[in-house]
């Protein structure tokens, strides 16, 4: 890992702390992603992350919301009313864009953001309105479900809350991947899985952008403090890090990451050693 300044390793260490609990907060999580990037809402200084200020805005929005027990559809209906219609949460193909759509205190501010941030709204607004919510992590498009799953009662927070029906559901992953809608890919999505879901469409944003190699650098910090992440995280940082000039760091966490895959794919594993050398023989 870089070396963080005493601000960013508390926060740091507040991230991997709540990826740890038994029930991790998808909503800090995703606040503790946006301080991360620095991108906070203007706000008083004792909160310089918007961290609480995003909170109880989430808290403001849930109690706008009737509270008691009722069908996954009237749920559904209330949010997409609530959120969609009267507070104008929604989402364009110029959101993919931008970073600030995947950075929650950012999209509470806009009201616009990618799919997944929208979703995560809906979800914590529903859930402290004491409604039966859950994430919906369909290939390409992340939705919420309400209810009983097995009802797949769908709502797509990037359309306002439109309902969404089985029909297109299939149609969305058949557009993302030309293949059909499985069950398993209407399950409800854990925290975790969220929040790495997250951290890979930022990654993916500054990828394609060569001067925002920072971006990628926290994201892919981020990604390894999740108790559970792909082991080839390791091995994309050391090369970011060669990227970005850190050529001895960058080198030695390749031979480390070597090491691991070495009783697997040897021969993997020698390529990634050749690329340890390479990187080293660049300081000369």
């Amino acid at each position: 890992m870089s070396v963080p300044d005493s601000g960013t390793a508390e926060r740091r260490r507040r991230f991997a702390d709540e990826a740890r609990a038994e029930r991790p907060d998808l909503a800090l999580l995703c606040l503790l992603v946006g301080a991360e990037a620095g991108e906070a809402a203007p706000g008083p200084a004792a909160d310089p992350y918007g961290i609480d200020a995003a909170e109880i805005e989430l808290d403001r929005l849930a109690g706008l919301l009737p509270y008691g027990t009722r069908s996954g559809r009237a749920w559904a209906s209330a949010l997409a009313e609530l959120l969609g219609e009267r507070c104008g949460f929604a989402g364009s193909s110029a959101d993919y864009q931008r970073l600030d759509a995947s950075l929650l205190q950012q999209v509470l501010r806009r009201r616009r953001g990618l799919p997944i941030l929208l979703s995560v709204v809906w979800i914590e607004v529903a859930r402290r309105a004491g409604a039966p919510v859950y994430g919906v992590a369909l290939p390409g498009h992340y939705v919420v479900g309400f209810g009983d799953p097995a009802e797949r009662v769908l709502a797509d927070p990037f359309a306002g809350g439109a309902p969404l029906s089985g029909e297109e559901a299939e149609l969305m992953v058949v557009t993302a991947t030309g293949a059909r809608l499985e069950p398993s890919m209407t399950v409800p999505a854990r925290p975790l899985e969220t929040v790495l879901r997250i951290l890979n469409n930022i990654r993916a944003w500054a990828a394609a952008r060569p001067e925002r190699t920072d971006v990628a650098l926290w994201a892919l910090e981020l990604s390894l403090l999740l108790p559970s992440h792909p082991a080839r995280l390791r091995y994309e940082r050391a090369q970011l890090l060669v990227q970005r000039g850190e050529f001895l760091r960058g080198a030695a966490e390749m031979e480390e990451y070597a090491e691991v895959v070495d009783g697997i794919e040897p021969t993997a594993a020698e390529a990634i050693r050749h690329r340890a050398r390479a990187a080293r023989a660049l300081l000369n």
